[in-house]
């Protein structure tokens, strides 16, 4: 299976043109899955709720529709970060995009600073999608600081874990990912973003070095701190149905679930 991430810098309200972008590299990935990353229609730095209302959409809505196209023509599969509207509430999502429309789509559970003004915490848990029978799972950045979140999608039996991100704290995402792999034994696709937003007195610096992390934790592909990048590997799903660390250890298997506290 080809996967793969399209780091890039979207350009703050203006989705048109990070619709232009993301359709340009779904038609040049040459891919079965391509992830790009967190809020990745509507830039980062909102600076109102009222800003969030503007740029949101409903799920399936235009943007998907045009990326749907998109995959169509390339008969790839697509995870994008969006602000989605659902009734009068709003979410920071990840849709997952396929040639026949939205498969699915994930609500970042675990919300990061200001995005507790503007969105709801994800009320669907942790689901998990089919794509040409390799079962994959989705987490929205600060996610990845919550072991939990992972491990919840790999005993569902994730394979390859899509995580469209706009990290900024440096090499936080890219080592925690890392290990995420390991202690699951799954692929990782980490699709961040890079550059600076300001914005009414406002900055963040987003980290890049985009990266796909496979089930033993070697780091197929690793993007710059800066600059675009469209970057597709081949990997083997099946590689993650083996969660053996030695011939005496599995990671599942292993588990003392009844000396755990999680609460």
């Amino acid at each position: 299976m080809r996967i793969g991430f399209f780091q890039f810098s979207p350009h703050f309200g203006r989705p048109e043109h990070n619709l232009d972008a993301l359709a340009a590299a779904v038609a040049g990935s040459q891919a079965d899955l391509i992830v790009a990353p967190e809020l990745a229609l509507s830039g980062y730095l909102f600076t109102s709720r009222e800003e969030v209302e503007q740029m949101a959409e409903e799920i399936p809505g235009p943007a998907t529709e045009r990326l749907t196209d998109a995959a169509a023509r390339a008969n790839c599969h697509l995870v994008v970060g969006m602000a989605e509207r659902s009734a009068e509430r709003l979410f920071n999502s990840a849709a997952l995009i396929g040639p026949l429309g939205v498969v699915g789509v994930y609500r970042k559970v675990h919300l990061f600073d200001e995005e507790k003004l503007y969105f709801a915490p994800g009320d669907r848990g942790f689901p998990l999608f089919d794509i040409q029978g390799v079962k994959v799972g989705l987490l929205v950045c600060f996610d990845h600081f919550f072991p939990e979140a992972a491990r919840t999608l790999a005993l569902q039996g994730a394979q390859i874990i899509c995580h469209p991100s706009n990290l900024v704290l440096p090499e936080y995402g890219q080592l925690t990912t890392r290990v995420r792999s390991i202690e699951n034994r799954v692929f990782w696709i980490l699709a961040n973003r890079y550059g600076t937003e300001q914005r009414e007195g406002k900055a963040l610096t987003y980290s890049g070095c985009s990266q796909v992390t496979a089930e033993n934790g070697e780091i197929l592909a690793r993007a710059q701190a800066e600059g675009d990048s469209l970057t597709v590997v081949e990997v083997d799903p099946q590689r993650a149905e083996n969660k053996r660390v030695t011939d005496r250890n599995d990671l599942f298997a292993d588990r003392r679930t009844e000396l755990y506290r999680l609460q």
